[in-house]
């Protein structure tokens, strides 16, 4: 599956080419889910300018089906309701007389060869460019090499100690023979004594070199035996520390990675990725450790049979008791949370999660399918657990349907078990610390199991936690709780003691994490930018320099992120930043995205922006003194003098009534945005049509902002049962002419309808 993992890392012009290899002659979801099976085939052996190969097509054709109808098969729940219709769509129609393949296999052999080739042309040209993806996959490989070498070095070792095994048994075996032999002539000799002197001097000379011949050859067998038990026992040491560097990279290297990747994924990183390769490593290891725990077992067996003193009897305790510990670590360890359950959770709300044995069905744990029980516990709790303290039956809240037995799929591997309807019934809070608040309490899921492996030979109690949890019991405590698992997620140490974090980050650390968590928020390439930074500093720091260095060694406290409010306001950093990205992802997305919102400058930096350029230039800001607002600053001539006018904020609220868009286009007075982009060219797509004809007498009536008869230092903005002034504290205003324009907007709304539309019937 290796090339098929590193193609999807393409990025650009390769992504598209291979995406373009497929289509309704060949889906991608067949290459995608049939990967492994397909790239272990045999493509190049059949000819395909020979028609006698076409059986051999056949042949991969009907296995391709069966794979397909497997696949969809083994698809359950409602994730899988879906893929299994459409895998099995594929297979009926890939088999029907209706495609080419059907009646010329040879073609299906030709389409499968040509993807592959280019597939492995792409990334092959990827690996050897200077690009970051080119890098990054060069040296995934390298990796991935070195670890393919180490599972081929253990292969190997696993053999070898096989047939000296067997041939230490067969040596044995005969060794065994022979001292039957010598205590049958033992046997005879005592039998002499019975004899008369004559007989017996005749046959005793006989009979007592035959016995020192044997004697001696069983001395030196038992040497040699002994000899092989050690040369043994020291070639399983070798394997033995072999497998434990090999798991301890991938698990404690690789897994750990991937583990980081998921939290990483909670705040906005990109998705951890699959779990393909990691299981195909763990059931490697699985199957090298069980290999080499049989052999250990054998040469037990073997010693007992035949016991010959010497250190081999500590040496195979040893052994065992290593290989017991190796075995232990991987199936405690490769129980894993695959799909977290919400960091944020909020009580009586259904939620999910999936846990997973990454050794799949190697060690026969489906054979006795094992139940997961899932329960929450508190920081304390957590703490006590990892001490191995006994905790059993505590925990911090109720879970309903918190049992879940673990299924086995046979054509992908996997041993999990899906938690579909879980739901936290109740929570019984610790005390709190000092300042602490409910939403930084945090609380964990503990899915615990029992594993027999091997019929019953072993038996593992499992544990493993989930990422932190904050429970709320109400949708205003989310964007603070959101804040404890962003702080959490982004500077959580591995093997750290559940669940400390730095009290205080370096600003940069904390920019890494509030630009990642932005982009995934508002869904957009366009992340904050270095003067989008340094306002941010400005306002955490309460700092006028606009110089970004002033502020990579400075750091930020969890106190001043989220618990105290900014100067002057009643919020928090956090807070405010949370407001902006709620608002962006809601209603400004697109804007954003174009570039058409600089939202991040306060208001003298918007002022002195405007002063230089033509009236009617205006810019997009977020508000300073508002949660989740944002404003509008334009210049324009005043009677006395020119100036900077700042509308009061624009909020959900607002948006949910009239679009950003349409309130730009009613507002005459806005002609350029910052720069020099006139108006229409930058939101006229986003304008909302016109009017359409009256349905059965009816027409909707918009809400208007109407600015046709505003003064030019003077801007009024009608929203339902709100009659503001659009102008905040630092803009002059003219009481009168405001007045006058409310009359103008009551006047219209009281006109017949048929005055404004022509005359329809209401």
């Amino acid at each position: 599956m290796a090339v098929w993992i590193q193609a999807q890392q393409l990025q650009g012009d390769a992504l598209h080419q291979m995406q373009s290899l497929y289509g309704q002659h060949f889906p991608i979801e067949v290459r995608h889910y049939l990967s492994q099976w397909i790239e272990g085939q045999l493509w190049d052996a059949i000819d395909l300018e020979n028609p006698q190969e076409e059986f051999k097509a056949k042949r991969l054709l009907d296995s391709l089906i069966q794979e397909l109808q497997n696949k969809a098969e083994h698809q359950v729940g409602e994730d899988g309701f879906l893929l299994k219709i459409k895998l099995g769509h594929y297979a009926s129609h890939v088999g029907s007389r209706t495609y080419t393949y059907d009646r010329c296999p040879l073609e299906l052999v030709r389409c499968i060869k040509h993807i592959l080739y280019t597939e492995q042309r792409l990334v092959r040209e990827a690996t050897n460019s200077s690009s970051p993806v080119g890098g990054m996959m060069d040296s995934m490989s390298q990796k991935y090499q070195q670890i393919n070498q180490a599972f081929e070095e253990l292969r190997l070792l696993t053999q070898d100690t096989e047939n000296d095994l067997r041939k230490l048994q067969h040596n044995q075996e005969y060794f065994i023979i022979q001292y039957q032999e010598s205590l049958r002539i033992q046997a005879q000799l005592t039998s002499l004594a019975t004899l008369p002197p004559a007989d017996r001097q005749l046959r005793e000379p006989a009979l007592l070199s035959k016995r020192a011949t044997v004697e001696a050859w069983l001395t030196r067998e038992a040497n040699t035996l002994q000899k092989y038990r050690l040369d043994l026992a020291e070639k399983h040491q070798k394997t033995l520390q072999l497998l434990r560097k090999q798991q301890t990279i991938i698990l404690d290297d690789e897994l750990i990675q991937w583990k980081r990747r998921q939290q990483l994924a909670g705040n906005g990183g990109p998705p951890e990725g699959g779990l393909d390769i990691l299981q195909s490593w763990c059931e490697k290891l699985a199957e090298t450790i069980w290999q080499n725990r049989q052999q250990i077992r054998r040469a037990e067996h073997l010693r007992q049979q035949l016991p010959i003193p010497g250190p081999i009897e500590e040496l195979l305790n040893e052994l065992n008791s290593t290989i017991t510990d190796i075995i232990s670590a991987l199936v405690t360890s490769t129980f894993i949370i695959e799909k977290q359950p919400p960091q944020v959770l909020k009580t009586q709300t259904k939620f999910a999660a999936t846990v997973r044995l990454l050794v799949g069905g190697k060690l026969n744990v489906h054979m006795n399918p094992p139940q997961v029980k899932a329960t929450i516990i508190s920081e304390q709790q957590a703490k006590a657990l990892l001490k191995n303290e006994n905790t059993r039956n505590d925990s911090s809240g109720e879970i309903l349907n918190n049992n879940c037995v673990m299924e086995y799929h046979q054509t992908t591997g996997t041993l999990s078990a899906h938690f579909r309807n879980m739901s936290l019934k109740r929570i019984k809070r610790s005390d709190r610390r000092g300042a602490e608040s409910v939403t930084e309490e945090k609380f964990t899921i503990l899915f615990e199991s029992q594993f027999s492996v091997g019929s019953n030979e072993l038996v593992f109690q499992v544990k493993t936690l989930s990422l932190p949890v904050v429970v709320i019991v109400h949708g205003s405590q989310d964007n603070n709780a959101t804040a404890t698992v962003l702080w959490d997620n982004a500077f959580a140490e591995p093997g750290r003691v559940p669940f400390l974090v730095p009290d205080k980050v370096l600003w940069p650390q904390l920019c890494d994490a509030i630009n990642m968590k932005y982009k995934a928020e508002v869904q957009s390439n366009r992340g904050l930018s270095e003067e989008n930074l340094v306002f941010l500093a400005q306002k955490a720091f309460s700092s006028s320099s606009n110089n970004p260095d002033d502020y990579r060694s400075m750091t930020m406290t969890w106190s001043q992120f989220n618990r105290e409010s900014l100067p002057g306001r009643n919020f928090t950093f956090w807070q405010w930043f949370d407001g902006v990205m709620e608002l962006t992802k809601k209603h400004l997305k697109p804007h954003w995205n174009d570039g058409a919102i600089l939202g991040f400058v306060n208001k003298q930096q918007a002022q002195d922006m405007l002063m230089s350029k033509p009236n009617g230039t205006f810019l997009l800001r977020f508000s300073d003194s508002e949660i989740g607002g944002i404003t509008i600053a334009w210049v324009a001539e005043n009677p006395n003098k020119r100036m900077v006018w700042n509308l009061m904020p624009y909020t959900t609220k607002d948006f949910s009534i009239r679009s950003l868009a349409d309130r730009i286009s009613d507002l005459n007075h806005l002609l350029f945005l910052y720069p020099d982009r006139p108006k229409d060219e930058v939101f006229s797509k986003y304008y909302t049509p016109p009017l359409s004809k009256a349905v059965d007498g009816y027409v909707n009536f918009p809400f208007l902002s109407s600015c046709s008869s505003i003064p030019c230092g003077c801007l009024l903005s009608v929203s339902c049962g709100r009659s503001d002034s659009m102008l905040d504290t630092d803009g002059d205003f003219d009481l009168d002419d405001t007045m006058d324009v409310a009359r103008h907007v009551e006047e219209l709304l009281r006109r017949p309808v048929e005055s404004q539309w022509g005359g329809q019937q209401s």
